[in-house]
């Protein structure tokens, strides 16, 4: 597993401090230009800031400028997302969330997410909790 790159996986939380400008957002900007993203998370951000009135086409194509790198929800990640859902269920992680962390494992690379609910989860993966409101639901 990769670990030495710098990079991160950005959970959809993550990515809202910046865009929101909420708390937590200057522990995630630095790392924006070498972020990944699973395509998941992707379309949450761009759903959560349709509902407050931006459009969709827009976000994405932000979206696509500032993270490194967009991965495909491919079945590897679908296979662990679902195998995931025993270890996180009682904290109440989404499809979207277990899709953030099966990326997280499956690279090596620290994930970072302003869920703080995420800390209690007891993976092979690093979770950075960097504070902020942003919930995805």
């Amino acid at each position: 597993m990769p670990k030495s790159t710098g990079k991160v996986v950005l959970d959809a939380s993550a990515l809202l401090t910046v865009l929101r400008n909420e708390p937590g957002a200057d522990r995630v900007a630095p790392h924006l230009g070498r972020s990944i993203m699973s395509a998941v998370n992707v379309a949450e951000v761009a759903t959560i800031l349709g509902r407050l009135g931006m459009s969709a086409s827009s976000v994405l194509a932000d979206v696509c400028k500032i993270v490194g790198e967009i991965r495909p929800f491919d079945m590897e990640q679908a296979s662990l997302s679902a195998a995931l859902d025993e270890k996180t269920r009682s904290l109440g992680l989404s499809l979207g969330d277990r899709a953030c962390l099966a990326l997280g494992v499956m690279t090596g690379f620290p994930v970072l997410t302003a869920d703080g609910a995420w800390a209690k989860v007891d993976l092979n993966v690093t979770i950075e909790v960097v504070g902020g409101s942003s919930s995805p639901s």
